[in-house]
């Protein structure tokens, strides 16, 4: 591969926050961004009225033109990215596929900002299957986008610890921040040859399916510690959550703690709401009540009476 010079001409592709610290580092870095792809506005806010994604937002602020398709299957969308003569295809949580027509479009082709240390955890939701699983560390990988699910070479990756308490909001933004700065020098080391893709290996190979609304629900016959994982990992969206008397309440933090007698999963232990799991208890430490602030527990409890004995559902 030719060395190319910088500032490189770049088409952005990206929406959630997490694509923003990405972009900026580009805009910043000298290159021109020639344009930028995003999710549509979505409904938003207790008046559903239309919002920009976080990316386009930012793009907006610099004044980089943006394009929002709900898809780049038709031929005048993948015509119109081929006439930006981009030199490469940047993306980030785009959500949307890119057909092999787009993929080849930019002369060194496109190149994703994954948040994993692949081959593990490929696919949608990275950060949070990181942490449900219990990894020690997570990290971002730099890849040569090709027609697979995050199965391209990589051409940088950085690691990260995951610490007994970490939270998918902090992961995230740790990782949006390290994948800015592993683009920016990912993309100078492609260009000028000093960094070639290498096949990602055979083995290790995890996928991080899509999160459903109901993935929250808490099943207290399973372990508490993987039940303290998911309240870190599956908050803010969708939730963990527990049902009494018919109601939906979130636990926004817990800890573990130990079972001091036998008890049947789900079982409320004592006047702290710690509660009997499959292995060991789960103690929540703020909940949150259906359309209410959220609120410790010793605060939760006055309003909301759960007793030593109470016994919660497990699905």
């Amino acid at each position: 591969m030719p060395p190319v010079p910088t500032p490189l001409r770049i088409v952005f592709m990206g929406t959630p926050p997490f694509a923003v610290p990405a972009l900026s580092a580009l805009i910043e870095a000298g290159h021109d961004v020639a344009s930028v792809y995003s999710q549509p506005p979505r409904p938003a806010g207790r008046g559903q009225r239309e919002r920009l994604s976080a990316v386009h937002t930012v793009a907006d602020h610099h004044r980089v033109p943006v394009r929002t398709p709900r898809s780049l299957e038709a031929p005048a969308e993948q015509e119109a990215i081929e006439a930006l003569a981009a030199d490469v295809g940047v993306v980030a949580a785009y959500g949307l596929i890119l057909p092999k027509p787009v993929l080849d479009a930019p002369r060194l082709g496109c190149v994703n900002v994954h948040a994993s240390l692949l081959p593990r955890w490929r696919g949608a939701a990275p950060i949070q299957h990181a942490i449900l699983a219990g990894d020690a560390e997570s990290g971002v990988t730099i890849m040569q986008m090709d027609e697979g699910l995050d199965t391209g070479p990589m051409i940088m990756r950085g690691a990260v610890p995951i610490g007994p308490h970490t939270t998918t909001a902090e992961l995230h933004d740790t990782l949006a921040q390290l994948g800015a700065g592993l683009l920016v020098e990912a993309l100078e080391g492609l260009a000028n040859g000093a960094l070639l893709p290498v096949p990602q290996p055979i083995e290790g190979v995890t996928y991080a399916a899509k999160l459903t609304r109901d993935a929250g629900r808490l099943d207290w016959t399973r372990p508490a510690a993987a039940l303290e994982r998911a309240v870190r990992a599956l908050n803010p969206w969708p939730g963990t959550w527990f049902e009494h008397d018919g109601e939906r309440i979130r636990v926004l933090v817990a800890e573990t703690a130990p079972l001091p007698e036998p008890a049947a999963p789900g079982v409320v232990l004592d006047d702290r709401l710690t509660i009997a799991c499959g292995t060991e208890a789960l103690r929540p430490l703020s909940l949150q009540r259906s359309g209410r602030a959220a609120m410790p527990t010793a605060a939760f409890l006055r309003g909301h009476a759960l007793p030593s004995g109470t016994r919660l559902t497990t699905a």
